[in-house]
């Protein structure tokens, strides 16, 4: 939601940015050449893996936006329990058959799996630092992002 709280901020930089892939749209296949791509999310499932690491080969640059895809953060938190624990605790001897993702026995941040160009910390990150990563990065710049983020931001 904090894309969407830049306002008109975000209809300026519509014209400049092309949306060529989102799991919101109707897309079956990530593209074979994009300049930025923003991640979402840890990596916690084998379609998490496989996906990431499509996207590193196709991208120039990816951006770990939030607190999930930079550190783990909440879905991590099994970790250190273990993935076996966790799920006997959820689901008792009624796990379910059927559409359930295979689960990854640890969450990874995604910079633990590919490189990642860009950080943006949060849960969520601010709409104006999405905002100042979205311009620095049009420009051609480095975000720098220390005056803009901050432990809970």
């Amino acid at each position: 939601m904090s894309l969407l709280d830049m306002d008109e901020r975000l209809m300026a930089l519509a014209d400049k940015i092309t949306l060529v892939y989102s799991p919101l749209v109707d897309a079956k296949e990530f593209p074979d050449e994009v300049d930025v791509t923003i991640v979402e999310g840890a990596v916690a499932t084998d379609e998490d893996l496989a996906k990431i690491r499509k996207i590193r080969a196709h991208s120039k640059v990816i951006v770990s936006l939030g607190d999930c895809a930079v550190t783990g953060n909440i879905s991590a938190m099994r970790n250190p329990i273990g993935l076996a624990a966790v799920t006997v605790r959820s689901y008792g001897d009624n796990l379910p058959a059927d559409n359930l993702p295979v689960l990854l026995e640890t969450v990874l941040p995604v910079h633990q799996v590919v490189p990642v160009e860009v950080f943006v910390p949060g849960c969520p990150p601010s709409a104006d630092t999405i905002h100042h990563t979205l311009v620095e990065l049009l420009a051609g710049r480095q975000p720098q992002l220390n005056e803009l983020t901050r432990f809970g931001a």
